[in-house]
């Protein structure tokens, strides 16, 4: 008779066990994910901000050089332009595989928590910020392709084209800095939530 309260007793307690930190199961784990989520945002937007002024400088040196007639400056300014592209693409599909990691992290923790409402939401926003990469890189890649085609060509008309691209990476670059900065609202966010402050 004592085996069978025992059982029963137990059976009872393993639900309330399982959720003896309440609907934040594995809080700490959480923390530790958002500690190290909003020090990856704050690495990315320094990157974002020196690539911005980057290019901002390139595309004021190109514009120096093309009203000076300058051929030497202008090919120097389209080599580190090419080292830019380079580099920001490296980047872009780096910060794309780590925004769809995120995506599929989320998504477990709604399959196993799916009645909070808050890991819905982060799962959608990291769903989007995988989208909004995405669609960064497609971009990237297709004004990298225009401007392999025209680096060297020095005349009228090339040289307009290479000054809309430049000018087209500028924007990109400040959209990458807004996008961040969205980003690193909805990771403090999440870092309240998990924490117990809302």
């Amino acid at each position: 008779m004592m085996a069978k309260w025992l059982l029963a007793t137990m059976a009872l307690s393993l639900p309330a066990l399982a959720h003896a930190d309440g609907p934040r199961g594995n809080n700490h784990g959480e923390q530790v994910q958002d500690r190290q989520e909003l020090r990856q945002d704050r690495r990315e937007s320094r990157d974002d901000h020196h690539d911005l002024r980057q290019l901002e400088s390139l595309l004021a040196r190109y514009d120096s050089a093309r009203g000076r007639s300058a051929r030497r400056d202008l090919l120097q300014v389209e080599d580190e332009l090419r080292g830019y592209v380079a580099s920001e693409l490296n980047e872009s599909r780096r910060e794309l595989s780590q925004d769809k990691r995120e995506a599929r992290t989320s998504a477990r923790e709604v399959r196993h928590d799916g009645y909070r409402r808050d890991d819905r939401q982060d799962h959608r926003d990291d769903v989007r910020d995988a989208r909004q990469e995405s669609r960064m890189l497609q971009q990237t890649r297709s004004i990298s392709q225009e401007l392999n085609g025209l680096y060297g060509r020095l005349d009228s008309r090339s040289l307009s084209r290479k000054r809309m691209l430049i000018a087209d990476l500028v924007q990109l670059a400040r959209a990458e800095q807004s996008q961040n900065r969205q980003e690193t609202r909805e990771d403090r966010r999440e870092a309240r939530e998990d924490s117990g402050w809302h």
